[in-house]
């Protein structure tokens, strides 16, 4: 009997002993962190590839100036490829929900997945981080439950931009809206036509087109355009359609051509490419940017430092700032990158739970409380708990950080004086 008892008092004390060890092991863990933290990229792998690598290149460029960590947490990017399709980005969303150390969604060119899914973010808590798309309701939310961050351009001020550039600047006064049947191309219709009202000018007709329009269909537009007695365009679109549609342009007799204001998803593709010099010496181009060029702005000591570490991170794709593709998306990228780290910063760092880490993370976002130098300017308290009475608050660019901008022969984007 007494032998049985020492065994089973041996027993216990082993199963006590290992109980020991593994909640010391979770102790373990839970001090010391997680060991990785990831960004889903949710954008367009496919259709404007070049725009969601050069955002991709930015984040991590701004990360690597951070240390290379997100407090002092190794940093995970994941690829999500929602080709423009607002149910993809609906899963990849849902994707991120389930990965337990998913901390933000960094988005692409498209609006449309934006604004189609922007109920379904802020109603699960998915902090989203835009730095490109630039439909105005992305950001607007009518709820101080708003979970989406903008370091991009904003509608609510692109549009007032170029009507200024095309009526104040070049003196048109028949401009045609020439805008893809979205709801982006929609937002910019409505800004549009109120900035053009402002100065007693009313477009001379809007035509819409959709995504995948080719050359001929692109060609019927434009002269539906020219026949309505247009003196310009305006021009909202990604890169496939302007490739469409200024190709179309450059094959039309000198008296048939029309000067093109062009919002900037045309610059988000290959479009330089696939409309190259000699064709865009045919054409009256320009188009939107934000106020920092890494060609037109060499000796911006700023700039220079984070050419010089993205030419080290990216050896074989960057030598020059000409080299940067689509170079919106790396530079806003880059700028929203140092506010992530920022804010990651002042909430404390990161724990193992996720969904608090995000919490906090959101909520300091609205309260940098130190300035944070980017590309574009020095950003102070950029963002701000939203309400309806400051409807700019998750916007950290406006109306002044926006010019519009030519190609350069080598296909390098040149910002013109505003």
């Amino acid at each position: 009997m007494d032998g049985c008892i020492l065994s089973w008092w041996r027993v216990a004390c082993r199963l006590c002993l290992a109980v020991v060890i593994w909640w010391c092991a979770g102790c373990g863990s839970a001090l010391a962190g997680p060991d990785v933290v990831r960004i889903h990229m949710d954008a367009d792998w496919t259709g404007v590839r070049e725009s969601s690598e050069s955002i991709e290149r930015g984040l991590m460029t701004a990360i690597a100036a951070s240390g290379g960590t997100l407090g002092g947490v190794p940093v995970e990017i994941i690829r999500a490829d929602h080709r423009g399709n607002s149910r993809r980005s609906l899963e990849n969303l849902k994707a991120f929900l389930a990965d337990d150390r998913a901390l933000a969604v960094v988005t692409g060119l498209h609006s449309p997945p934006l604004l189609a899914n922007r109920d379904f973010i802020n109603a699960n808590g998915i902090l989203t981080l835009v730095p490109w798309a630039a439909a105005s309701s992305i950001t607007r939310h009518p709820s101080r439950d708003n979970w989406i961050f903008r370091v991009s351009v904003d509608d609510a001020k692109a549009g007032m931009v170029m009507v200024a550039h095309a009526v104040d600047v070049r003196g048109f006064r028949r401009p045609a809206l020439l805008l893809e049947q979205t709801g982006w191309g929609h937002s910019n219709e409505a800004v549009m036509v109120e900035a053009l009202a402002k100065r007693g000018v009313r477009p001379a007709g809007t035509y819409w087109f959709n995504w995948g329009i080719s050359e001929s269909a692109a060609r019927l537009l434009l002269r539906e355009v020219r026949s309505g007695l247009a003196d310009c365009i305006l021009f909202v679109g990604n890169a496939p359609e302007g490739k469409a549609f200024m190709l179309s342009m450059a094959s039309l007799g000198p008296l048939e051509r029309l000067p093109v204001l062009s919002h900037w998803g045309l610059t988000g593709g290959d479009f330089h490419k696939a409309v190259g010099p000699e064709i865009r010496r045919d054409l009256d181009l320009s188009f939107l940017q934000t106020r920092f060029s890494f060609v037109s702005d060499p000796d911006d000591s700023v700039g220079r430092a984070v050419l010089a570490l993205a030419r080290r991170l990216y050896p074989d794709v960057i030598t020059t700032g000409a080299d940067i593709a689509a170079p919106a998306g790396f530079i806003h990228a880059y700028d929203m990158g140092l506010l992530l780290a920022a804010a990651v910063r002042t909430a404390g760092g990161l724990t193992d739970d996720i969904r608090a880490d995000r919490a906090r993370i959101r909520d300091a976002l609205e309260h940098l409380p130190v300035p944070v130098e980017g590309l574009v300017k020095t950003y102070v308290r950029p963002f701000r708990p939203f309400s309806e009475t400051d409807p700019d608050a998750h916007d950290a660019l406006g109306y002044d950080e926006l010019v519009m901008a030519r190609y350069a022969e080598d296909g390098t984007i040149v910002l013109l004086p505003r």
